[in-house]
C-alpha cells in the first residue's frame, strides 16, 4: 500500500476582513508548519505565547459559530478555515491572527481554497494520522432530534441530511468522500440566515459584520415592505427585494442546495477539530455546531480509552 504523506502550505498567504458577529477587522497569516504540528491558531495581538490549537478539547462555545480558546486567548468562527485545510488536505499550518475572530470574507471557505490551489501544497516526511475507531460513536441532541453517528470504515465519507421544517430549504442531502471534488462542489457554498433571525440577531450583538455579500437570506415567512427596508437599511444597501424562489435578491445561489452542501462545509470543519482524518462513515440529521463539535469531542474520547 502507497503510503499518504502529511502535508502543509507551500508559502504564506494574508487574508483581511470583517469578523461575521464582531464586525471588527482582523489580519491573517496562513503559515506552513512542522510535521506533527496540526493546526494551530496564534493570537499574535494578545503576545508570543498565546497559541490555541484546533482541537475539540479547546472548544469553548458553538453560538452560531466554532470558537476554542487556551488560557485567555480565544478564536471564534474558525469553522470555514477549517473546513478549508480539512478539505484540501492541509495537516500541518499555523494561522497568525490579531483579533478574536477570523475574517468571514463571502461567506464560504472558496478564498481559501483558491490561495491553496493555486500555490500548491508541500509533501512532509511522515504519514497522514488517520482516526480509527475502535466503535461505533453516536451522538444525540433530544430535543432538536438530531443525530450523528460515525462507523468505523476503510475510507472516510459523510451523508448529512439537513430539515430546518423550511418551505424554501425543503429537505436538503449533501454528500462528500475523497472522491468528491471539494473545491468545486463544497468550498464555494455560502452561509445562510433566515430573514425572520436577522433582526434579533443584531439586536443581541451577532452578525454585525454581515452583509448582503457574505451570507443567503431565506425569506421563510411573509414580510413587510416596511421590514425589507429596514433590513436594507441595516446592510446599508438600495432596497432589496425577493426572488421566485424565496430568497432575498442579494446573492444567486451556486447550486440549488447550497444550504445543504454548506452545513456539509462546517461540519467538515467542525469534524477536523478531532485532530486528524477520520476512517468512519459519518451519518448526520440536522447538524450543527454544538452537535458537529460535540462528536469530534466523543471521537477523541473514544481513541484516548
Amino acid at each position: 500500500m502507497t503510503s499518504i504523506k502529511q502535508k502543509t502550505l507551500s508559502c504564506g498567504h494574508e487574508f483581511q476582513g470583517k469578523g461575521l458577529h464582531t464586525g471588527q477587522i482582523a489580519n491573517m497569516r496562513l503559515l506552513p508548519a512542522s510535521v506533527g504540528t496540526g493546526i494551530v491558531f496564534h493570537r499574535v495581538d494578545l503576545g508570543p505565547e498565546a497559541f490555541v490549537k484546533a482541537l475539540a478539547g479547546n472548544v469553548s462555545s458553538t453560538a452560531r459559530s466554532t470558537t476554542i480558546s487556551q488560557g485567555a486567548a480565544s478564536v471564534s468562527t474558525i469553522e470555514h478555515l477549517m473546513s478549508a485545510l480539512s478539505g484540501m488536505g492541509v495537516d500541518n499550518a499555523l494561522i497568525e491572527i490579531d483579533n478574536v475572530e477570523v475574517p468571514i470574507l463571502d461567506g464560504s471557505a472558496r478564498f481559501y481554497v483558491e490561495a491553496l490551489i493555486e500555490d500548491g501544497l508541500v509533501e512532509q516526511d511522515a504519514e497522514k494520522r488517520y482516526i480509527t475507531l475502535p466503535r461505533e460513536i453516536e451522538v444525540r441532541d433530544e430535543k432538536s432530534g438530531a443525530y450523528i453517528k460515525a462507523t468505523p470504515a476503510d475510507s472516510p465519507s459523510i451523508d448529512l441530511t439537513v430539515d430546518f421544517g423550511s418551505r424554501i430549504l425543503g429537505v436538503q442531502k449533501a454528500h462528500w468522500d475523497e472522491d468528491v471534488d471539494y473545491a468545486g462542489q463544497i468550498a464555494f457554498c455560502r452561509t445562510f440566515v433566515f430573514f425572520h433571525e436577522i433582526e434579533y440577531l443584531f439586536q443581541n450583538n451577532l452578525v454585525k459584520g454581515g452583509d448582503v455579500d457574505n451570507a443567503i437570506v431565506i425569506v421563510e415567512h411573509p414580510v413587510t415592505d416596511e421590514q425589507v427596508s429596514r433590513l436594507s437599511a441595516l446592510f446599508n444597501v438600495p432596497k432589496l427585494a425577493i426572488n421566485d424562489e424565496g430568497y432575498l435578491n442579494n446573492l444567486q445561489l451556486h447550486f440549488p442546495d447550497e444550504c445543504g452542501r454548506h452545513k456539509l462545509l462546517d461540519m467538515i470543519g467542525d469534524l477536523a477539530l478531532a485532530g486528524g482524518r477520520l476512517k468512519a462513515r459519518v451519518e448526520a440529521f440536522k447538524p450543527g455546531h454544538s452537535i458537529n463539535t460535540r462528536m469530534a469531542g466523543a471521537i477523541l474520547d473514544a481513541i484516548s480509552e
